[in-house]
């Protein structure tokens, strides 16, 4: 089974990294976003098809968009805190599959992880979380690349 796709919250860093490859890749995407489309750097473009939670905060929409997908990606550095913490720990509670890519490990060993993952778990609908960027700078870019990665055409997921 493909991926036909991509939820995120929308949080600049990973979760904006990730909508921006759905869209440059024509790869169906949404999830859930706080009421007003709040994100660290102001409401969210129009572009990113997002539903608005009753909430103004992270938690809810972390919820429905783990709850919504059939499986969730996490790509982060060193450790996993925070919005990426709740993520981990939702997706486990509600025995989602789950894979855990540290930005720090090298690129093949995240590949390979992400192919063994891909061909034991069947995901059409893919959550994909992670820090912000103002928390991790540089998160945005090293998340596109791995992404890239992930989805180059010698490494298509099934």
């Amino acid at each position: 089974m493909s991926i036909q796709r991509i939820l995120s919250g929308g949080q600049t860093g990973v979760d904006r990294a990730a909508l921006d490859f759905a869209i440059a890749r024509q790869i169906p995407h949404g999830g859930w976003c706080p009421a007003g489309r709040r994100a660290a750097d102001g409401v969210l473009d129009a572009r990113y098809q997002l539903m608005e939670t009753e909430s103004s905060g992270y938690r809810q929409r972390t919820k429905r968009n783990v709850l919504d997908a059939d499986a969730t990606l996490i790509i982060y550095r060193d450790r996993i805190e925070g919005g990426s913490l709740l993520t981990r720990d939702l997706a486990t509670g509600h025995g989602k599959p789950l894979l855990l890519c540290d930005l720090h490990d090298p690129a093949e060993e995240l590949l390979a992880a992400w192919q063994d993952w891909l061909l034991s778990h069947p995901v059409a609908i893919l959550n994909i979380a992670g820090p912000s960027e103002a928390r991790n700078p540089g998160i945005y870019l090293q998340a596109s690349a791995l992404l890239e990665l992930f989805w180059s055409k010698e490494h298509e997921p099934i």
